[in-house]
């Protein structure tokens, strides 16, 4: 189904981004209750902060998506008292060099959401509205260009876990290093090959700037594997 992820703080570790609760609601709540009375659509808040969740589902949104896996304080509670569903995402930490192979970071990670998982289990809330997304980028998701690459190749490991899973490829830094260096902008066909990887590796959330081609992608996929055969 479509849905519009609204966020406050950026997450290029190249801005200055931290904002107070406050400072965060007066960005996001206008966009989301704007989207809400004018479109039956699915809204997700991207947030780390308890206030900005309690204000956010109050006007309108109806997921969570907190890149911390909800590991701030207060943030674990009141998701649970929210009742939506909520995306748990994974970040390495960006200052830590590792000497990790690709197979041991994807371990690390499954480990990570899996107790995530269980703290939030834990907590009250419903295994139902669990979501889990590996972290896909470099910067402050903290993986390198070939740890990125195998989550993607590997994303079944992830499937198999049991939990919708959501990938965020999208135009990433990622993509650049891999097809010489292009701009943000000239990422597209490097997206959509990832978009059709992440679907036909059964991720059941793919978070995208290109909606349109994205879409086409997606239909296209599902015309072959639905095609009759003779």
């Amino acid at each position: 189904f479509p849905s519009h992820d609204i966020g406050g703080e950026a997450t290029n570790p190249q801005v200055s981004s931290y904002l107070s609760p406050e400072a965060e609601c007066e960005r996001v709540i206008p966009v989301i209750e704007a989207i809400h009375q004018r479109f039956d659509i699915q809204i997700s808040i991207d947030t780390n902060k308890p206030q900005v969740m309690q204000e956010a589902v109050a006007a309108g949104a109806g997921l969570i998506n907190d890149q911390c896996a909800l590991q701030l304080p207060g943030a674990l509670e009141m998701a649970a008292s929210l009742n939506v569903p909520v995306c748990l995402m994974h970040r390495f930490d960006p200052q830590q060099a590792s000497s990790r192979s690709p197979q041991e970071a994807l371990d690390q990670i499954k480990q990570f959401l899996l107790e995530r998982v269980q703290v939030c289990l834990t907590a009250g809330m419903l295994e139902e509205h669990l979501i889990l997304d590996p972290g896909a980028g470099t910067g402050q998701f903290g993986k390198t260009v070939a740890e990125n690459l195998f989550i993607l190749k590997e994303l079944k490991q992830l499937v198999d876990l049991g939990y919708p899973v959501l990938v965020g490829y999208s135009r990433k830094s990622m993509i650049g290093a891999v097809l010489d260096n292009k701009p943000f902008e000239d990422r597209l066909y490097g997206s959509l090959a990832c978009v059709a990887i992440a679907a036909l590796s059964g991720a059941a959330i793919i978070r995208v700037h290109d909606v349109g081609s994205t879409r086409d992608v997606l239909r296209m996929l599902l015309a072959i594997q639905t095609a009759e055969t003779f």
